[in-house]
């Protein structure tokens, strides 16, 4: 068996039957346009068509990426976990490919020797998906209780060589899940797993200091690289890759790279080598389009870092000029954003509610004009004020967007979805305390009208019934 690196998450994972293409994004322009590779990648999508099978491990577009799918050949079929919601299942499914959802910890057989085996990361325990989330619901109408987690982690074998793909499963959920896996196949041959930040900390936090982004990635990475070490005290494979959340952020963000949790490969490479024993366990890197023969061990050509002046250049002269999606949108009104807020709060505190989740914490939205939109996150309701001072709350949440994003925003997921903007660093934040509360992040995510029939250009006051000073 050998495994091909490519991009970020996606690898090829194939022996003399059978081929596995896992988490293909493989063009530039995820998380509406933010998100680059570096280097640029030398193949196309339609140079996979003749893969077997592809794998996607979850929604998040650095992993199931529709521009790199809709260039790709339909009968490939689609393997996924099955989820307890169809998000992922419906969205590849529109592209026109055959979804195939395996069920938990379930060794399926594919063509020739090789298995797959698609592991829920919360092992499909809805208290521990909850437990990371900051709550403990589930689909109440679900016949049984299973995974409400976003992400998945694969097995694929051949009966002689093991890989275990964890993408971003969070170990923290994860790590029975992991126990699991080792006691059923024994020795792992190779494990792939993530070792950078894939999000918007610290470089998307408007009021830290130069001084301060660099402590806070740097303090980051040394905590995503001891977590990666978690992986590999657990499986303790003959080789294993840090790979995965690697990207380059473009357009008006391009200045921002500096401060992103996501090092040069070579530093990450140093990190590990002195951090495990390499006799043990060997640290493998390679570059786009290289692969590792996992019977022999030898790679098709030896690590070469980048050339830190070459990206530099790249981006400045290639990838700042790159425009948004969003951006070719008509620039909206305040009356039109307003005429959606009446709506996105009813969803926002039916999601709250249910949830069971309350702070007194409260969001500030930008608009148009110096107007943000102040809510309430204990059901206090909502109002429109002209630059909002931060000493006026008790804690706060302060998001800055472009308002033709902030649009798509409240129209929806099928418009914009409020955590792939915040992934994709288009949302500048602010926060008062200064911790992450991911119940609110969570809940924030209903703030959408995506079910209504809202009215174009309604009267801005209409969007005042549901305001409470």
């Amino acid at each position: 068996m050998r495994v091909t690196y490519l991009e970020s998450a996606a690898i090829l994972v194939e022996d003399e039957q059978t081929s596995i293409l896992c988490d293909p994004w493989l063009v530039d322009g995820a998380y509406y346009g933010s998100w680059a590779h570096y280097p640029e990648p030398e193949f196309d999508p339609e140079d996979f068509n003749d893969v077997d099978y592809i794998y996607i491990s979850h929604i998040h577009p650095d992993h199931f990426d529709p521009d790199t799918l809709e260039r790709m050949d339909r009968d490939i079929p689609v393997l996924i976990h099955d989820y307890r919601w169809d998000y992922l299942h419906d969205a590849v499914a529109a592209l026109g490919f055959d979804v195939i959802e395996l069920s938990h910890g379930e060794r399926t057989p594919l063509e020739g020797d090789m298995h797959i085996n698609v592991l829920a990361a919360d092992g499909c325990d809805p208290e521990r998906c909850g437990n990371y989330f900051g709550c403990t619901w589930y689909d109440d109408d679900a016949e049984e209780p299973g995974s409400t987690q976003v992400d998945s982690m694969a097995v694929i074998d051949n009966g002689e060589q093991t890989v275990v793909n964890t993408n971003d499963v969070p170990f923290s959920i994860a790590e029975s899940v992991c126990r699991t896996v080792t006691d059923e196949y024994g020795t792992i041959d190779l494990l792939c797993h993530q070792y950078s930040a894939a999000q918007f900390y610290p470089q998307a936090v408007t009021d830290y200091s130069h001084e301060k982004k660099l402590r806070e990635r740097d303090r980051v990475i040394q905590e995503k690289h001891e977590r990666a070490l978690e992986f590999i005290d657990i499986f303790e494979p003959r080789f294993y890759m840090p790979f995965a959340g690697e990207y380059v952020l473009t357009g008006d963000l391009a200045h921002l790279n500096e401060y992103t949790a996501n090092p040069p490969r070579e530093e990450a490479l140093e990190f590990f080598t002195d951090a495990v024993d390499p006799d043990d366990h060997e640290c493998v890197f390679l570059n786009s389009g290289e692969h590792i023969d996992l019977e022999t061990g030898e790679r098709s050509a030896p690590f070469e870092p980048a050339d830190p002046d070459a990206k530099r250049r790249y981006i400045e002269e290639e990838l700042a000029s790159r425009s948004f999606e969003y951006e070719a949108d008509p620039m909206p009104t305040l009356s039109e954003l307003q005429a959606y807020v009446p709506y996105a709060y009813e969803s926002l505190e039916e999601k709250r509610e249910r949830i069971g989740y309350s702070t007194e914490t409260t969001v500030l939205i930008s608009l148009v004009d110096d107007v943000y939109l102040e809510l309430s996150m204990n059901g206090g309701g909502y109002r429109y004020v002209s630059d909002p001072r931060p000493v006026e709350y008790d804690g706060y949440v302060k998001l800055e967007a472009d308002a033709r994003l902030v649009k798509r925003l409240f129209e929806g997921p099928h418009s914009a979805y409020w955590a792939d903007a915040k992934i994709g660093s288009h949302l500048g934040v602010q926060k008062e305390p200064d911790i992450y509360e991911r119940g609110l992040f969570l809940c924030l995510g209903s703030f959408h009208t995506h079910g209504y029939d809202v009215p174009v250009e309604a009267d801005a006051t209409a969007s005042a019934k549901a305001t409470q000073d």
